[in-house]
């Protein structure tokens, strides 16, 4: 499974590599990154249709994850990716945003990784 994270703090990508470093080594999951908006939409064209699940960031500089999400759901139908949108700010107003905008999933930051490896194996 392709899953694309996309958070403009770099130090996100070191803990999903050791966090899921089992799944990674077995080869159950395959992780991508990003650290913007405009990046993830170049590998999502790099990967077209690959990725099953695209985890972001909201409040990233330049193209916001809500803008990125939106990018999403116009351009990737055939098979839509899931997406989960994370922030660190857990309010109505993002989470209304969100869910609006089509996201999967609304995870606030910090992240649990035990429920987060649960919610991929429930949800996918």
């Amino acid at each position: 499974m392709k899953i694309l994270a996309v958070d403009d703090e770099t130090d996100m990508q070191t803990l999903f590599q050791q966090r899921f470093r089992s799944e990674i080594r077995s080869g159950n999951m395959e992780f991508y990154f990003a650290t913007s908006g405009s990046e993830a939409l170049e590998v999502l064209k790099q990967h077209n249709h690959e990725f099953v699940l695209i985890l972001s960031d909201i409040n990233m500089p330049g193209m916001s994850g809500l803008e990125l999400l939106s990018q999403i759901k116009k351009e990737y139908t055939e098979p839509p990716p899931k997406v989960f949108m994370l922030t660190a700010y857990g309010d109505e107003y993002n989470y209304n945003q969100a869910m609006s905008l089509g996201a999967d999933d609304f995870i606030t930051k910090p992240l649990d990784f035990n429920a987060l490896k649960e919610k991929l194996k429930s949800t996918l």
